[in-house]
């Protein structure tokens, strides 16, 4: 964030105070040694009170990886995630094609626009009921989809076997966002792709429209 002009605050896990924060991101790695379930203990962290209330609110949430999977378990998005069809952790850069705009990572970027970014998970595999599906694809919940280069969305596109290639979700009223993919690993161009540039940059001009 502070590449892209913003300033980031760490705020631990036990705190009670999102420190007056204009956005939140869930970050990605192993709460809790990812025990249970990914996520099902770190949604109980005492933060995600704080997190929920300002979801609440209307206030911008991304969860990445790790931070998908609590949002997820804490109710705040539809879904969710299972161990990879492969039953093998992958570390892999991947295309992800954009759905829809109305989320705080899309708002600046294009439709259907396909972006470069890297996977690091071994629970990663999208699912939700049949009805739940439906109404995830009906209302436009989805925000991103695994893809080849040229946008084409097909099995061999599929790291994980995420149902409908399912990559990112958002909530319905479109302030709170989940995927699987890292942006944050994608930003600095010296170290790889990009693509997750845009996103953090529409995350960061979305959060100052609301100061």
């Amino acid at each position: 964030m502070e590449l892209l002009g913003g300033r980031g605050v760490p705020l631990w896990h036990a705190e009670r105070d999102l420190a007056g924060v204009d956005a939140v991101i869930l970050p990605g790695g192993f709460s809790y040694g990812d025990y249970l379930r990914c996520g099902a203990i770190a949604r109980f962290a005492p933060i995600m009170e704080e997190v929920v209330r300002f979801a609440a609110a209307g206030g911008p949430v991304v969860g990445i990886c790790n931070g998908f999977q609590i949002l997820c378990e804490a109710g705040l998005l539809p879904g969710a995630l299972i161990r990879n069809r492969s039953l093998r952790f992958i570390c892999r850069v991947v295309h992800v094609r954009v759905e829809s705009s109305r989320s705080p990572l899309t708002e600046g970027v294009a439709v259907g626009e396909v972006l470069e970014i890297p996977i690091k998970h071994g629970e990663g595999q999208f699912v939700a009921g049949e009805e739940d599906l439906a109404r995830i694809e009906g209302e436009g919940l989805v925000v991103f989809r695994y893809c080849g280069p040229d946008g084409t969305v097909d099995d061999e596109h599929n790291p994980n076997g995420s149902a409908h290639a399912i990559a990112g979700v958002r909530n319905e009223a479109g302030n709170v966002v989940g995927l699987m993919p890292h942006p944050e690993h994608a930003v600095d161009p010296d170290l790889g792709p990009t693509g997750g540039q845009p996103l953090l940059a529409s995350l960061l001009q979305h959060a100052l429209a609301r100061v």
